[in-house]
């Protein structure tokens, strides 16, 4: 019985430890994380619908609902220059949940994809938010599509990136609720 007692314990401490290092490595490193990721969202802002500032919008007392066809709508933000809105969405991909920036312009188009975080299989799914070829490729296809935005499979312009079919259809289902979204708007 002792045995257990003095086993148990040590484990305890162990754990205890342990615990105690990753508490301590959160605490000096969680504000840099936060200012990163705010960093990238800024940069994702800007990069499909380029303005000086953004004004979130209440999109639920626009009567938006928080999700449509299984994409969450996290924010909706107006361009201070009056050139559209950026909404910021997360919905479900091949792999887990991908965030994205979704510009609308005023005349209901999307004006650029920007991928803030995915965990899409590399090489595949992953390709969607790439700064190679490829991904760049993807992304600009979504340039000046409106409501009726489709995968070619489905009778749309958009062609699917290979062997990510899951990926290119999470996507560019999240790009018409946004365009949906900012439609709601009025």
């Amino acid at each position: 019985m002792k045995k257990i007692l003095k086993l148990t314990f040590i484990l305890f401490l162990i754990c205890a430890v342990t615990a105690g290092i990753l508490g301590g490595i959160n605490e000096l490193t969680y504000r840099r994380i936060e200012e990163q990721n705010r960093l990238k969202t800024v940069k994702a802002y800007s990069a499909v619908l380029p303005a000086d500032d953004y004004e979130e919008i209440d999109f639920a007392a626009a009567g938006i609902p928080a999700s449509i066809d299984k994409v969450t709508i996290d924010k909706i933000s107006k361009a201070a220059n009056g050139s559209g809105y950026v909404v910021e969405s997360t919905f479900s991909g091949a792999q887990g949940n991908i965030t994205m920036a979704v510009g609308v312009g005023s005349d209901l188009r999307c004006t650029g994809i920007s991928i803030i975080k995915h965990s899409e299989t590399s090489g595949l799914g992953a390709n969607a938010a790439s700064t190679a070829e490829v991904g760049v490729n993807f992304r600009a296809q979504f340039v000046g599509e409106g409501a009726g935005i489709a995968l070619k499979k489905a009778g749309g312009n958009i062609d699917a990136l290979s062997g990510a079919t899951i990926t290119s259809t999470a996507v560019t289902n999240a790009v018409a609720v946004s365009i949906k979204a900012v439609s709601m708007l009025g």
